[in-house]
């Protein structure tokens, strides 16, 4: 990435885990440590370390967290939606808890910018801090840091907080409209399908940047002795057809319709239905709706499917839990899998889409709108079902797409020719080639405020010294 060399803080909410952003960012941090940057990290969790990252670089700070008592004390005032029973405040008790917040945001701002001194940062890539409010003091810091230390900031948007219903209504979308994302001048911001690109064009006046989710194509997970033992170790044997949903169980994800789809399937092809197995790999996460997961195991119960919930099982790195079983990444999963449902109503991007393609399992997926966009026109071969939808909001499924699924499923050559079709699509088009060159230009357009950042760094070092 051209002859300079920086030393870049990643800020988020929560690191080292198996959701979207903590995956991109490992990616991002490989990239970058691959090229001679400096990498450290901040954030309110880990679940696990971030891989590539000395831990003397990773700081914690608990304030920053999506589950700190912060969060959740703010959360249930200006969210009033969040909770069964909606909190009710005078506008003066809503002044006040804007003030409240925004003091505890600025005085963790002043926390990390003692860090960035003492670390000679030259740049803050904030992660989603700003763009999805689940790290309210976070966003706060963040945006002071930009705007008022003037410290080289990119934003890296990966969904916002206007897509959520249960932030749309709230008590402080003046706060939220002018740091989520702040449009502020000197500031630098990334989003991840074009459709985010023109949504933030027209509302803040930005250019972003694209980039999208990548992968790893060069060093893809494949069967070996570790996973090998996946399926005996599950309680899968051998014989058994296990459709993957290598997803969080949130409800913009449609389990439903993966259980449906199922379901169809096992009443089209009945020879079959012993052996069909719906795994679906990752835990709820941090989109709380109290219920789904009873009304998808109500719902798998009534339609006859076999539904296996494995987040126990599931990390982001490979180790054994406390009772001393294996616990294998969701590539792990994916290499075992005979074929992957991925039919969200709502996606930023799709990085289980690519993980399934970099791992060569075929996938069932709905025409979402960034699949649309972003993704189908590199021309790969997936199942396709529309993303028409009932009167209930559930996915219309057509009987010609068990056929289809079977096809994929039994015919070896067709399998192996769309799998191998859609790896070679993945690796030029989505691969960790495009993400060095996008990072190349990103940091090369931003370059001149990164080093009058670290001008401004090295004369406040010095009057603080003062």
């Amino acid at each position: 990435m051209g002859k300079e060399k920086f030393k870049i803080l990643f800020i988020s909410g929560k690191l080292g885990d198996v959701d979207g952003v903590s995956l991109e960012v490992d990616k991002w941090i490989s990239v970058l440590i691959g090229n001679g940057h400096e990498v450290y990290t901040l954030a309110g969790r880990y679940v696990s370390p971030v891989k590539n990252v000395p831990e003397d670089k990773q700081y914690l700070n608990t304030a920053m967290g999506f589950d700190s008592s912060q969060q959740r004390y703010f959360e249930k005032l200006v969210f009033p939606y969040i909770s069964k029973i909606p909190t009710h405040l005078t506008v003066n008790q809503k002044d006040a808890v804007i003030e409240d917040l925004w003091v505890q945001g600025e005085n963790l701002g002043a926390e990390i910018y003692r860090i960035i001194q003492d670390r000679s940062i030259d740049l803050i890539i904030a992660q989603n801090t700003n763009a999805m409010p689940m790290t309210l003091l976070g966003g706060i810091a963040v945006y002071k840091l930009a705007t008022e230390y003037k410290v080289a900031t990119i934003f890296h948007h990966h969904d916002f907080w206007w897509e959520r219903s249960r932030f749309s209504q709230n008590r402080i979308e003046n706060l939220l409209n002018r740091i989520m994302p702040p449009g502020d001048i000197g500031t630098e911001h990334v989003v991840i399908s074009s459709y985010s690109a023109h949504i933030l064009r027209s509302l803040k006046r930005v250019a972003p940047s694209v980039i999208p989710n990548c992968e790893d194509f060069e060093n893809v997970t494949v069967k070996d002795d570790y996973n090998g033992s996946f399926r005996k170790d599950l309680g899968f044997s051998d014989d058994d057809i296990l459709f993957v949903q290598p997803t969080r169980i949130v409800p913009r994800k449609r389990i439903e319709d993966s259980i449906s789809l199922v379901s169809g399937y096992s009443f089209r092809y009945p020879e079959l239905k012993k052996r069909i197995k719906l795994v679906v790999s990752l835990y709820q996460g941090d989109e709380p709706d109290e219920g789904y997961i009873e009304r998808i195991k109500t719902l798998a119960l009534e339609k006859e499917v076999s539904l296996h919930l494995i987040s126990d099982r599931v990390s982001s790195v490979r180790l054994t839990d406390s009772a001393g079983r294996k616990l294998y990444t969701n590539r792990d999963v994916l290499v075992n899998a005979d074929i992957v449902t991925y039919l969200p109503v709502w996606e930023g991007f799709g990085n289980a889409f690519l993980e399934a393609v970099a791992c060569r399992v075929p996938v069932i997926v709905s025409t979402y709108l960034v699949y649309k966009t972003d993704i189908k026109n590199a021309g790969f071969k997936s199942v396709e079902i529309r993303d028409n939808y009932d009167s209930s909001g559930n996915l219309i499924i057509p009987d010609s797409i068990y056929p289809e699924i079977n096809d994929v499923l039994f015919n070896k050559e067709k399998r192996s020719e769309m799998v191998e079709t859609n790896f070679r699509i993945g690796r030029k088009e989505f691969g960790f080639e495009t993400l060095n060159r996008k990072l190349e230009n990103l940091l090369n357009s931003y370059g001149d405020e990164i080093r009058a950042s670290g001008r401004r760094l090295e004369k406040s070092k010095a009057n603080y010294a003062v």
